[in-house]
């Protein structure tokens, strides 16, 4: 967790492939501790064709049930089957805007929201920016990107700084 937070969380991310990874692990983490995603990271990875779009999208039930019985992975269908589905309207928002980095950096006009917290206990679940940020991917046909994990999403990739204001992060991110 410590290499986690010290070395990627909250670092800009201007990687389609890797906004696609942290798209997965975040829906993956749903209701579970985030650590538990992060000893799994690796699996997923492998699973998940490191991430190729073209790879993922030519799953198949037979693959689906190969990871459900993967115990590397949370094994919940609904995750897996959504993260496979994903892949159709990321592409469709990649050929919209460029990238599907260019579309979510776009809700920000391409600068990192810098919160100031000084307390976990401050830090939301989800803001006004999450919930229009998943309605949007909802409406566009991705799948388990409630306002929750868009948050996290949001966090993971830099575009809001969470660091706390006491953490060497928050204000190397900035």
């Amino acid at each position: 967790m410590q290499k986690y937070h010290d070395e990627e969380w909250g670092l800009p991310v201007h990687d389609d492939k890797k906004h696609f990874e942290f798209l997965v692990l975040e829906a993956a983490q749903a209701g579970l501790n985030w650590l538990i995603v992060l000893k799994k990271r690796e699996n997923y990875k492998k699973a998940f064709a490191n991430y190729d779009l073209n790879k993922i999208s030519k799953l198949n039930k037979k693959d689906i049930e190969k990871m459900m019985n993967n115990p590397g992975i949370i094994r919940n269908r609904l995750k897996i089957e959504s993260a496979i589905s994903n892949v159709i309207p990321f592409k469709k928002v990649q050929k919209e805007f460029g990238s599907f980095d260019k579309y979510l950096w776009g809700f920000v006009n391409n600068k990192p929201i810098t919160n100031k917290f000084s307390s976990i206990k401050e830090l939301p679940a989800k803001t006004e920016l999450s919930d229009k940020v998943s309605n949007d991917l909802k409406k566009r046909g991705f799948k388990f990107v409630g306002s929750t994990v868009i948050y996290a999403h949001l966090q993971a990739v830099g575009i809001v700084n969470d660091h706390l204001t006491n953490c060497f992060r928050h204000k190397e991110v900035q």
